[in-house]
């Protein structure tokens, strides 16, 4: 290094060039037009953003005591807008950015006007409204589209659904999404696939300028998308880009290919849920199962417990001990009796007429076979029967002698 070079601090350096920028009269009160990048609204009230074109882009602040008088719009990315203000360097780090005093909207500020004064009006007559939004069919076989026949947001929503779905069909209404007689196309698309009675409807295309999207912000638009009876996913312009037709649209999707992302489920997805479902009622199934087979089988021991059988079981042996204490008994009763006749018999046969026969003894009967008592029952010449042990003795009455 030669002994001969200065050598300066950073803030030297910064703060020289900070003086040369305030000192040119060029960076002093100048308008700058661009389109408005990384937007953000800070907690102090400061607006930060970048003005870019399609080369380049400069930082922009506009500090809050400014934006009372300079700024009479929401400011949003994507705006193309004229910012006047000076140029200024920002010692502490280096860097060199505008600081605004005013920013209006850059020639189609009017537009914007009607964009905000439109959406108000539709707003405060309820089309916006959360309660009044259909839902999106989960499983749908048939999709509307109304887009351009040609161009990126169709080629996008087919490549989407042929990788999520091939088995959905689509329908394509091919409307004219710029220019003049654009909205009147959009809306007969939006009419014509409502009575062909699609699931879903996809409205949309791809980014541009504010007045490249302007057919989407009209009203008829809006009052289309509001009284169609098919649920509708509106995908319009870029992620930043906002139409009239995403506010009325029952789902709002940041590009075509997000709405049909939305629309279109993924086959792989139904498939591993439907798999999933299959696993887990097959499971249910078991446990509801087992959960019975327990509730048999606890329902089994108790009808066991109560068999009749077992009770005929145990019935059967009571009886057949009473049958043979019975038999026991009239056995018993029976050999009684036995004996207790045979003694009767012995008596009877003691006190039997015939049995005091035996031993020369007889029984006299007259002809009648009445017994004869005494001798003046008879007569000489009556028959009478002699009765002895072994028979009968048929004899004449000769003599009668009294005693």
């Amino acid at each position: 290094m030669k002994q001969t070079n200065r050598v300066f601090s950073v803030s030297d350096i910064n703060s020289y060039i900070k003086r040369l920028f305030q000192s040119d009269y060029a960076l002093k009160n100048l308008c700058i037009k661009g389109e408005v990048s990384n937007c953000k609204y800070h907690s102090s009230g400061h607006i930060y953003f970048s003005l870019k074109d399609g080369k380049s882009q400069i930082f922009c602040v506009m500090f809050s005591s400014k934006r009372s008088s300079g700024l009479k719009f929401q400011m949003e990315d994507g705006q193309k807008v004229i910012v006047s203000g000076n140029i200024n360097v920002f010692e502490k780090n280096g860097s060199y950015q505008l600081y605004a005093d005013e920013i209006v909207l850059d020639g189609i500020g009017d537009l914007y006007v009607e964009y905000e004064r439109l959406k108000q009006k539709l707003y405060e007559e309820g089309l916006f409204e959360h309660e009044v939004k259909k839902p999106i069919p989960v499983n749908p076989k048939r999709i509307g589209i109304v887009t351009a026949q040609t161009g990126a947001a169709i080629h996008d929503i087919l490549s989407v659904a042929k990788r999520r779905n091939p088995y959905v069909q689509l329908i394509l209404y091919p409307a004219k999404v710029q220019g003049e007689g654009a909205a009147a196309t959009i809306v007969q698309g939006i009419k014509t696939l409502d009575q062909m009675k699609v699931d879903t409807i996809i409205i949309g295309r791809g980014g541009g300028s504010i007045e490249d999207l302007w057919a989407f912000n009209e009203e008829k638009v809006a009052r289309a998308i509001y009284e169609c009876n098919t649920p509708i996913i509106s995908g319009t312009g870029h992620e930043v880009d906002t139409t009239i037709a995403d506010y009325a649209a029952d789902l709002r999707a940041a590009t075509p290919s997000a709405a049909c992302e939305i629309a279109v489920p993924d086959i792989r997805e139904t498939m591993d849920g439907l798999n999933q479902r299959n696993y887990t009622l097959y499971t249910l199934l078991r446990q509801v199962l087992r959960r019975y087979e327990l509730q048999l089988e606890k329902y089994k021991n108790q009808v066991e417990r109560y068999n009749p059988k077992l009770g005929l079981q145990e019935h059967r042996m009571v009886l057949a001990e009473f049958e043979e204490r019975l038999q026991t008994l009239i056995k018993t009763m029976i050999e009684q009796r036995k004996h207790q006749l045979e003694i009767y018999a012995q008596r009877l046969h003691g006190a039997s007429p015939t049995a005091k026969l035996i031993g020369g003894y007889g029984y006299l009967s007259n002809q009648d076979e009445n017994p004869v008592s005494s001798v003046k029952e008879l007569e000489k010449g009556d028959s009478l029967w002699i009765t002895v042990s072994d028979g009968k003795i048929h004899t004449v009455v000769k003599e009668i002698e009294d005693l």
